[in-house]
């Protein structure tokens, strides 16, 4: 786990579909990524430390193709602080396919806590990397969205930009195999685990 008292937090704002977004990270890499409200969308927030404002560039150049629909996965180093079980259920997000959905449950059986759903789902309302750990692809068990610290409506939109990039790419989307679905993959390869 990254030591953040030596190693102070870059930031800065950027404008999205979603509202303004503020980005945070330090030399290890990404420390999070939230829904910041009303914040000015152009304070920069330089940082003495380049390497941090290298990992805010490569997220909001990410980010920027994220919502274009020419980026299905992120490719960051991450640096979320959290519990080890937090770590765990955060990991398994990122192995929920671009356009995909899971539930809590399925998430659960994933970390190997099958009657743990609504820990895991405390897990996921704690995710502080929003959109790159995507813990907005987990919905209730009955196909209900559920809810998602950036507000409903977000998550709503996020899922749709996902499934019509899917689809405008040629991709079939069937949701009766889709609600069948497992994500037993391996962790991503693509998200570098700072600890």
């Amino acid at each position: 786990m990254v030591d953040r008292a030596e190693d102070e937090i870059a930031q800065r704002y950027v404008a999205s579909p979603v509202g303004t977004l503020r980005l945070q990270a330090v030399a290890a890499g990404i420390v999070g990524l939230s829904f910041a409200g009303t914040a000015t969308p152009c304070a920069r927030g330089y940082h003495s430390h380049n390497q941090a404002n290298t990992w805010l560039d490569r997220l909001e150049q990410q980010l920027h193709e994220y919502f274009q629909g020419s980026l299905h996965y992120f490719e960051l180093p991450l640096a979320p602080a959290g519990t080890a079980f937090q770590q765990q259920v955060w990991q398994a997000l990122c192995n929920i396919p671009y356009a995909e959905t899971c539930s809590y449950r399925d998430l659960a059986e994933q970390v190997q806590r099958p009657k743990g759903f609504q820990a895991v789902g405390q897990a996921n309302s704690r995710n502080p990397i929003a959109i790159v750990i995507p813990c907005h692809r987990v919905i209730q068990h009955d196909g209900s969205l559920g809810g998602y610290a950036g507000g409903s409506e977000r998550k709503k939109w996020l899922l749709a930009h996902e499934l019509k990039v899917h689809k405008q790419q040629g991709h079939e989307h069937n949701e009766d195999e889709h609600a069948k679905s497992k994500f037993n993959i391996p962790v991503s390869s693509h998200l570098k685990w700072v600890r």
